[in-house]
C-alpha cells in the first residue's frame, strides 16, 4: 500500500495588502470600522465610505495613530451614481454598509422596503460594477459582502432585511462565477448577531413584535437559535474578511463563510 503524501508545512506570512486600495462602507461605526483598521493594518490604503463624517474623521485620526492610511469619503449608498464612481481603482471592496426596521410585513413601510434593498443590494451592485474594471484590468481583486446569517436563513419580522441578504447572496455568487477568469474573488461572510449599535439598536423593536420584555430579547430572540450564547465582536467579523483577501483564500470564491455559533447546524 502507497504510503499517504505529506505536505510540506507552509510558512503563516502575515497579510500584506501594501500598495494595494481598499473600500469599506458602512465605515465609521460596528463591523465596518473594525475592517478598516484590519485592512489598514495590512498597509492598504483604505477608503472609508458613510455618511457620517464625524464618525469617519475620528477612524481615520485613530488608523493615523496606528500607522494606517484611511481615507474618509462621505457618501449616501442611496446615491447610486456616486456609489459605483467611488468603486473605481478600488483593488479590494467590502460590502458592509446595512440597516434594520423591525416589524411584520402588513405594517412594514414600503419606502423603508425601498431604502434598504437600495442601500443593501442594490448600492452593492453598483459599487462592485464600479470596481471590476480596474480589478480586470490587473488580473486581482477581491470582493467581500458582508451578509448575515440572515441571506441563509428567515427570522420574523425582517422582511426587507432578510430579502436583501438573500439578494447579496446570490449577487456575490454570479460576481465570482464572471470574476474567476480576472482573478477576481467573490464571497460573502455570514455572522450572526454582532455587538453593534445596529444590532443594539433593534431590541426595542424586538421585544415589541415579540410581545416581551427588552431584557429578554437577547436570550429568547438574538441568541436562541445560537448553540454559543454571546454576541460576535466586530473584530471577529473583520478577521475573517481579512482572510478571504489573503494569498490563503485565493481558491475560496463564490462561497460564504458562516460565523453563526452553530445556528444554521440546526
Amino acid at each position: 500500500m502507497t504510503a499517504p503524501r505529506v505536505l510540506p508545512a507552509s510558512p503563516i506570512h502575515p497579510l500584506d495588502l501594501g500598495g494595494r486600495t481598499a473600500l469599506v462602507t458602512g465605515a465609521a461605526g460596528g463591523i465596518g470600522r473594525a475592517c478598516v483598521l484590519r485592512l489598514a493594518a495590512t498597509g492598504a490604503k483604505v477608503r472609508a465610505v458613510d455618511r457620517d463624517a464625524e464618525g469617519l474623521e475620528a477612524l481615520a485620526e485613530r488608523a493615523r495613530g496606528l500607522g494606517g492610511t484611511v481615507e474618509p469619503h462621505v457618501l449616501d449608498l442611496t446615491d447610486l451614481d456616486a456609489a459605483e464612481h467611488a468603486a473605481a481603482g478600488t483593488d479590494v471592496l467590502v460590502n458592509n454598509a446595512g440597516l434594520q426596521l423591525v416589524r411584520p410585513i402588513e405594517e412594514f413601510p414600503p419606502d423603508v422596503f425601498h431604502t434598504v434593498l437600495t442601500v443593501m443590494l442594490e448600492a452593492p451592485f453598483r459599487l462592485i460594477r464600479g470596481a471590476l474594471p480596474h480589478m480586470y484590468g490587473q488580473g486581482w481583486g477581491r470582493i467581500v459582502n458582508v451578509s448575515s446569517v440572515h441571506g441563509l436563513r428567515a427570522s420574523a419580522y425582517k422582511s426587507a432585511y432578510v430579502a436583501a441578504k438573500h439578494g447579496l447572496e446570490g449577487l456575490s455568487k454570479t460576481t465570482a462565477l464572471e470574476g474567476a477568469p480576472y482573478g477576481v474573488t467573490s464571497n460573502c461572510v455570514n455572522p450572526a448577531y454582532v455587538r453593534t449599535p445596529l444590532v443594539e439598536q433593534q431590541i426595542a423593536d424586538q421585544a415589541r413584535a415579540h410581545g416581551i420584555p427588552e431584557e429578554r430579547v437577547l436570550s429568547e430572540v438574538l441568541l436562541q437559535d445560537s448553540a454559543v450564547k454571546r454576541l460576535i465582536e466586530p473584530e471577529e467579523v473583520a478577521e475573517a474578511v481579512a482572510y478571504l483577501c489573503g494569498p490563503q483564500a485565493s481558491f475560496v470564491t463564490g462561497t460564504s463563510l458562516v460565523l453563526d455559533g452553530g445556528w444554521t447546524a440546526h
